[in-house]
């Protein structure tokens, strides 16, 4: 079997390549496991997969994504590859970033839930049938929710103002939006594209396409392999990714809307300027040289500007719109349709 995407490898199967659901008839959850540099817990990953879904009504299997590794992971992902019919492998040929490795693994996971988890041991498989029982009651995505997270103060204080600016700024009311541990109907990942730093905002993504979302708390333990890749460039891209997230969720659609309200607003201050200006002229007073004037003619120009701004983002929307409407498949907004 071969992986369409440009840029990664795909393991071949063991030699019965008859997808599980098949196989017994239930259904499948797949487990996808981004990783980069993880070999000392990979083998103890799968041992507590086993043993945490093995009273799972459902079968499972695991999609681990490396990420470029060089410490031997590929290696060991290799191994238990042959050693379980329900290991799949994708080897990315470089470091991509955790978005591009987990849509690397969602394209091959054939299961109808997924499941997201880091692979240095800190998020708990234990939780996993807990999440999947949430998405039993309805809900499309589950979110876990590190209530005591095990990380440095530093972490965990960046966290905090970060989850708290992310659910005033999208109306998504997450506590933890950085858990890696989270449950997905297939279904999500079909209208939501992972790129840049999008994993992240995968709830919020959903939630703006009319997904139920909810969280559920789960156990977080300390790491004991390996380093942490939170670096100071995460802290400055956060705020420009969280912009993009409300503009595209609020916005997208509605260009106008946000355009044509800053440009209406300064246009109508410019012209308010303007008319008390002109009042004044006729009173007799001197204009020209007064940076009001520069101010209030400045309004105008940008708010027209933003105007059209707005206009040409909703000729573009509308031709998009037009455009997806005539190709086949069901629509993200759609949920279920009874005939």
């Amino acid at each position: 079997m071969a992986l369409s995407l440009r840029g990664l490898e795909f393991v071949p199967e063991a030699a019965d390549e008859t997808p599980l659901e098949q196989r017994s008839g239930r259904r499948l959850v797949s487990i996808v496991v981004p990783l980069l540099n993880e070999q000392p817990t990979l083998a103890e990953l799968y041992h507590e997969l086993d043993e945490a879904l093995a009273s799972l009504e459902a079968d499972w299997e695991v999609v681990f994504v490396d990420d470029g590794s060089t410490d031997g992971s590929y290696q060991e992902l290799v191994r238990l590859h042959e050693s379980h019919l329900n290991v799949r492998v994708v080897r990315l040929r470089r470091n991509f970033g955790k978005a591009a490795a987990l849509a690397a693994g969602v394209e091959v996971a054939s299961g109808e839930i997924v499941v997201t988890m880091d692979a240095d041991l800190q998020d708990d498989p234990a939780e996993i049938p807990h999440l999947i029982a949430k998405i039993d009651e309805g809900f499309d995505v589950v979110s876990g929710w590190k209530c005591d997270r095990q990380d440095p103060f530093v972490r965990r204080f960046v966290s905090r103002i970060y989850n708290g600016a992310t659910r005033v700024a999208t109306g998504v009311k997450l506590h933890d939006m950085n858990c890696g541990l989270k449950a997905y109907r297939a279904e999500v990942f079909e209208h939501v594209r992972l790129y840049g730093e999008r994993h992240r905002f995968v709830p919020v993504l959903a939630h703006h396409l009319g997904f139920s979302v909810t969280e559920l708390p789960v156990n977080h333990r300390p790491r004991l392999n390996g380093r942490s890749r939170f670096g100071i460039e995460r802290y400055l891209r956060s705020p420009f990714d969280l912009l993009t997230i409300v503009f595209m969720g609020r916005y997208r659609y509605r260009p106008l809307h946000l355009f044509g309200g800053v440009g209406l607003c300064a246009s109508l201050a410019g012209a308010a300027i303007l008319l008390y200006l002109t009042v004044e002229k006729v009173g007799g007073a001197g204009i020209g040289g007064r940076p009001l004037l520069l101010l209030g003619v400045l309004l105008v120009v940008v708010g027209v500007q933003f105007l059209s701004l707005g206009l040409i983002g909703e000729m573009l929307t509308s031709q998009h719109e037009e455009k997806t409407q005539s190709l086949p498949g069901k629509r993200a907004h759609v949920r279920d349709t009874l005939r």
